[in-house]
């Protein structure tokens, strides 16, 4: 298992590969080119250079999160195959530099959704947070005007400017698609990328919806045990897999993390843990990692990584803004660091008393 660390670039983190290299346990980061638009080929100096970059702190570049797919090839548009070639050309570029883990999501339009950007808890920290009574109440164009007041000097990933500008163009091309063509586009891109998946041994891992919920009416397909094993039997192949994000999974609380975990042994490419808090129907809060700070048992997740033989990168995922910090909303140094190296304690414990 190797711990990890989300990074988004010099250009667009708050935090630098050094600061990442000082976290005990951590050996690589989860990296990604955060300036090209869905649909844009990543060329293989780019990559190089941004390899270069994570390796001069003394890192690997342990995977890339994420070569975003862009809607015409989820909606099935008439461009969809020329959208896929540029994927697959992408995945040439990573592959000939070396990196072999590409997370992506398949949510139609934009990816996570929260009702609250920094919540305050009763610590003093804040938090992610999701109403459901709240976004049910919103058309998207109130969500976009809340997010983007909130979100201060930083992006939001999956919820770029560029692409949000062209909301009701991108609501329209979903029209007719539901869940089960969604499923049906999934594996159109996933038959076509193999291909190149198995010649350069790229392991795609699709991330769960975030929540595990249709939200503004759009389908979602990767919500709980019954659509992983789906998308695993779409294509049969060693490089198409998943991101077991507890956390995404985790907001439904009919989701058994840890028995989704031993369902899918030799799927899972890569991991995201954390903590979220249920408050009711469609209500929760992210948390510290800490299992009694939220409402998953992180031992139970974390040994069911190791029953099942998991040697992929695994990384913290969103945590609280603590000390005052100031970053993107969930991407703080502080507390994922406090994070990490809490689910590094429990690692050893279970490996010391297997």
């Amino acid at each position: 298992m190797k711990m990890t660390f989300r990074w988004f670039g010099d250009k667009f983190d708050t935090i630098t590969p050094e600061q990442i290299r000082q976290i005990p346990a951590v050996t690589g980061v989860i990296a990604t080119l955060y300036d090209t638009l869905p649909g844009e080929v990543w060329e293989r100096g780019a990559v190089r250079a941004l390899k270069a970059r994570v390796e001069k702190a003394g890192l690997e570049v342990s995977g890339i999160e994420s070569v975003n797919i862009h809607d015409a090839i989820k909606a099935a548009a008439p461009d969809r195959d020329m959208y896929i070639e540029n994927y697959i050309k992408t995945l040439k570029a990573l592959g000939e530099e070396g990196i072999d883990l590409v997370c992506y999501n398949f949510m139609p339009v934009f990816d996570w959704t929260r009702s609250d950007l920094a919540k305050p808890r009763p610590d003093g920290s804040s938090v992610l947070s999701y109403d459901g009574d709240i976004v049910e109440k919103m058309a998207f164009e109130q969500m976009l005007e809340s997010l983007e007041s909130k979100r201060g000097e930083f992006l939001l990933p999956g919820w770029e400017p560029e692409r949000m500008a062209r909301n009701k163009e991108l609501f329209g091309i979903y029209k007719g698609v539901d869940e089960t063509k969604l499923r049906e586009n999934l594996g159109y891109f996933l038959k076509a990328i193999m291909p190149a998946c198995e010649e350069y041994n790229i392991k795609m891992a699709i991330h769960p919806d975030d929540p595990a919920w249709s939200v503004f009416g759009l389908p979602r397909i990767v919500k709980n045990h019954e659509d992983l094993q789906e998308i695993v039997n779409l294509v049969s192949s060693p490089c198409n897999g998943i991101t077991l994000c507890s956390g995404s999974l985790g907001s439904n609380p009919d989701n058994d993390i840890p028995a989704i975990i031993r369902s899918l042994k030799g799927k899972i490419h890569f991991a995201h843990v954390r903590n979220v808090k249920h408050l009711g129907y469609r209500k929760f809060d992210e948390t510290a990692h800490l299992s009694a700070d939220g409402s998953l048992d992180m031992y139970r997740i974390m040994k069911a990584f190791v029953d099942i033989g998991f040697d992929g990168p695994l990384r913290p995922d969103h945590g609280r803004m603590v000390w005052g910090e100031k970053s993107m909303p969930g991407y703080g140094l502080y507390d994922r660091a406090m994070g990490i190296c809490y689910l590094s304690g429990l690692l050893e414990a279970i490996r010391k008393h297997a």
